[in-house]
């Protein structure tokens, strides 16, 4: 499929036996990393920070934070000793088996408090992880001026309340 004017081949995984999906990766493309930074900041609304869940987007996360001069946070999947009185919301995408958590310390949370947050991810598909993370944001006081994604798959592709560059169908 073509992203952000890039031909990229995804590889197809099963779910189970009746669904598969196509698995976009960012990490190892840094050249399409920079290109779909470079849509999404064009359709994105002002904000002040960015805040991604760890891990897959925190390349794209960084790219747009490198492009725009605006800082990025990463909601972690685990604490750290550094973290301080972490807050936590828990998380269950369509891609990770059992269900997680996603925490942010007490300084990110001081940094997101008050401020425009725009929610950056690679793929939206149920909507799971990005609840999660809006949940998180308003947990801290963040107010959210959009989510996007590189690509929404199946039926977030008719959600009018993300933005994205190219839907992904299930298969």
């Amino acid at each position: 499929m073509k992203i952000a004017g890039m031909d990229c081949d995804l590889p197809v995984y099963p779910i189970n036996d009746q669904l598969s999906i196509a698995a976009f990766i960012l990490f190892d493309h840094t050249e399409l990393t920079v290109k779909v930074a470079e849509e999404l900041l064009k359709k994105a609304p002002d904000f002040d920070i960015i805040l991604t869940p760890e891990a897959k987007a925190i390349s794209l996360a960084y790219e747009m934070s490198k492009q725009s001069g605006k800082r990025y946070i990463v909601a972690r999947k685990g604490t750290k000793v550094y973290m301080g009185n972490p807050i936590s919301v828990d998380v269950q995408s369509i891609t990770t088996e059992n269900i997680q958590h996603l925490y942010l310390g007490e300084l990110e949370a001081e940094a997101i408090k008050g401020k425009k947050v725009l929610i950056v991810d690679d793929v939206i598909s149920t909507g799971e992880s990005l609840k999660s993370v809006i949940e998180l944001c308003e947990k801290v006081g963040g107010e959210i001026v959009a989510s996007c994604a590189v690509l929404a798959e199946g039926d977030a592709s008719k959600r009018d309340d993300i933005i994205f560059l190219e839907p992904l169908p299930l298969l």
